[in-house]
């Protein structure tokens, strides 16, 4: 029997609240306490819950059929879904295989690369590169690549090898960098690496554009995304974005990169794509991507079951004709100034907040130690799932996360609301997370 500890990070059901009901940006559980929901579970429920014409829209295809096996038809659902996308994304961002979730959209795009190089006669370039401080997910493929040291202690040794870099971030740039050269140095590092390695090994750099849970909302550096862009051209490495968390809306732009004017070679999303009314995600890849495979292989030797799904397709068609036709992505770019501002004016005169960061409705507080060395406090003290439990009982879901900094050390505070969420919502979360975080640094004595 394994003696390790149970990683900080894992919560336990044993004392959760038991949810009976939600609406809109509420829940309610079996005592009748209610929440409001900052942070959209985890950076899942863009609509909130239980949207009226989305589970219209679910019931109806049901009614019809559930789910039409990809390889035996295509369905309404999906073409439609799909088209959808083909718009949202832009570009060349036309090909895609639907998956249900983020692990297997970003397992998808592992294959897709790997499918791309033997296809085009480098099946030498085998290799992954990633950065630490990064989480793409839970199946092997996709832990393989992530670095976020709590999550991947269980499986040491049956991991895929890969290239990790340093993280990529202003607030705590490479050693030698400022803030200011902070993308500059992380894209040397990247390209270091691939003349290190040798070209003709790596397959694909891998990264989140705007890190999620093992970062806290850490948006690429200026310069950095276009810098990287260049970079794998110029050395043949396809590169994957993972929007999974950070995508379909959820920093301002229906693609995260969208900000920073870069188009990436494949792509996953989810979370976002279906809001958590069904399971759904998707890999994406442009045209020269697919023309390549399509003429080596006639398709992509990735799929599942469930791939396209056609409840599920439905339900991301619904939940992306919302978002457009109220302009939900614009509004979320626009309240982005609303949620940094009421989390600064309550937390003023705390110390121990040192950087808030992120894009539209993906907000992170980074707290610290010491503000001027951006020190983190010890993880022994779990500040992290103090506030996590502190935030419930001022009914408030957020997303505390540890570790940020190495792995081990850290304390973060996600907020995520719905994409709809009224100002007056937007307001109340805000207060509630700088009230939460106040009270708990108070009563360890470091506020």
């Amino acid at each position: 029997m394994s003696t390790a500890p149970i990683p900080a990070n894992i919560q336990t059901t044993a004392i959760l609240p038991k949810v009976v009901r939600a609406r809109g940006s509420y829940l309610w559980d079996a005592t009748g306490k209610q929440y409001i929901d900052g942070s959209g579970g985890p950076a899942v429920y863009c609509l909130g819950h239980t949207n009226p014409e989305v589970n219209e829209a679910i019931i109806d295809q049901l009614g019809r059929i559930a789910h039409g096996y990809r390889y035996n038809f295509t369905t309404d659902a999906l073409e439609e879904l799909t088209e959808i996308i083909r718009t949202q994304a832009g570009g060349t961002l036309r090909e895609m295989v639907f998956v249900s979730g983020g692990s297997e959209a970003v397992e998808s795009c592992l294959k897709i690369a790997l499918q791309y190089q033997t296809a085009i006669g480098q099946k030498s370039r085998r290799k992954f590169i990633s950065r630490e401080r990064s989480w793409h997910g839970n199946t092997l493929g996709a832990l393989s690549v992530s670095g976020f040291a709590e999550r991947l202690i269980p499986y040491e040794g049956a991991l895929i090898p890969g290239i990790k870099l340093s993280a990529a971030n202003a607030y705590r740039p490479i050693p030698g960098a400022s803030a200011e050269t902070a993308g500059a140095a992380a894209a040397a590092e990247l390209e270091a690496a691939i003349l290190r390695e040798g070209a003709n090994s790596i397959c694909a750099f891998i990264f989140e554009p705007v890190v999620g849970a093992a970062g806290g909302c850490v948006p690429a550096p200026p310069g950095y995304a276009q810098a990287v862009r260049d970079i794998c051209t110029r050395h043949g490495v396809l590169m994957i974005a993972d929007e999974v968390m950070c995508g379909v809306g959820r920093c301002g732009t229906w693609r995260a990169l969208g900000h920073d004017g870069v188009q990436p070679d494949i792509m996953s999303i989810a979370k976002g794509l279906a809001g958590g009314y069904m399971p759904l995600g998707a890999a994406l890849c442009t045209t020269h991507v697919w023309e390549a495979i399509r003429a080596a292989d006639g398709a992509f030797i990735t799929g599942h079951t469930f791939t396209g799904h056609t409840a599920s397709c439905a339900a991301g068609v619904a939940v992306q004709k919302i978002m457009m036709r109220d302009g939900l992505v614009a509004k979320v770019a626009a309240n982005e100034p609303r949620i940094r501002a009421g989390l600064a004016d309550g937390l003023e005169g705390i110390s121990a907040v040192g950087d808030i960061r992120g894009r539209g409705h993906f907000i992170a507080v980074e707290l610290v130690a010491n503000r001027d060395t951006r020190a983190p406090f010890p993880a022994s003290h779990r500040l992290f799932m103090k506030i996590r439990q502190q935030a419930l009982e001022n009914g408030l879901i957020c997303y505390p996360v540890g570790g940020n900094v190495d792995g081990v050390n850290g304390d973060i505070v996600i907020l995520a609301p719905p994409y709809n969420a009224t100002t007056a919502e937007l307001d109340e979360i805000t207060e509630k997370t700088a009230r939460s975080i106040a009270q708990v640094l108070r009563a360890e004595g470091l506020a």
